[in-house]
């Protein structure tokens, strides 16, 4: 399965400058996900992250394996972001950078599920540039309903 921009927005509750994954190559529900993320200097980011050689940083890289990771698990689910569920990181574990990720890169964003129970899913997650690993890490998320505010008195 692929999908474009418009089926990721669809998905996923993120939005610019927030949003980091631009399309996804391959999906196959409850195994994996390979998406893409185009590194661009008109990224927010880069404006402070450093001015005089930009690189992308490295909590981005895997939040964006996370947003890969929340579109895996809602097209198992058969289900996508609603104002009643936030899907929340839980866990980073063994996350490791290998090459810097600048502008005009391509990173390709893998992720498999490792496991998931009650609402907990386990992955492992590597971003590459150019077939290179640019960052890996085994990430911990958790789907969640949306505490409802108090009536008002």
């Amino acid at each position: 399965m692929k999908m474009d921009i418009k089926a990721i927005l669809e998905t996923l509750p993120h939005r610019y400058p927030f949003l980091l994954v631009d399309r996804v190559v391959e999906l196959e529900p409850g195994q994996r996900i390979l998406a893409q993320k185009n590194v661009t200097a008109n990224e927010e980011f880069f404006n402070g992250h450093f001015p005089h050689y930009k690189v992308m940083p490295g909590v981005l890289i895997i939040e964006a394996l996370a947003q890969a990771a929340g579109i895996l698990s809602f097209k198992t689910i058969d289900s996508q972001a609603s104002d009643e569920q936030v899907y929340f990181f839980a866990g980073i574990d063994n996350a490791r950078f290998k090459r810097p990720v600048v502008p005009g890169d391509v990173v390709m964003l893998e992720v498999f599920i490792e496991r998931h129970a009650r609402g907990i899913w386990k992955y492992k997650g590597k971003a590459m540039v150019d077939g290179q690993l640019a960052a890996e890490a085994d990430l911990m998320c958790a789907l969640r309903e949306v505490p409802k505010a108090p009536a008002a008195q």
